[in-house]
């Protein structure tokens, strides 16, 4: 499967991101999601298939997303929980 993907980085929260159907853009976002997401800025537009590497996502799991709701949403990441390979509980 190959599908022209547009990402668009939130104006509001930082490293927040929304994967899209290029020729649909965020017309099937709902309303509450784009007012948390606020103004969407491009930030690229790529041919997304499966085999395709991205940073923080698998292709499969970003493509079937988009055909089932229309977008995939991509948010920041978690504050740093894990040190020399176990939990930080604090000691």
């Amino acid at each position: 499967m190959t599908r022209s993907v547009a990402v668009y980085r939130s104006s509001r929260v930082a490293d927040m991101y929304l994967f899209v159907d290029a020729g649909e853009g965020v017309a099937r976002v709902p309303a509450a999601l784009m007012q948390r997401f606020g103004r969407p800025v491009e930030a690229l537009t790529m041919e997304l298939t499966v085999d395709r590497k991205l940073a923080r996502a698998s292709a499969s799991e970003v493509l079937a997303a988009i055909a089932r709701q229309g977008f995939y949403l991509q948010l920041p990441p978690g504050p740093e929980l894990w040190r020399d390979g176990r939990a930080d509980d604090g000691d």
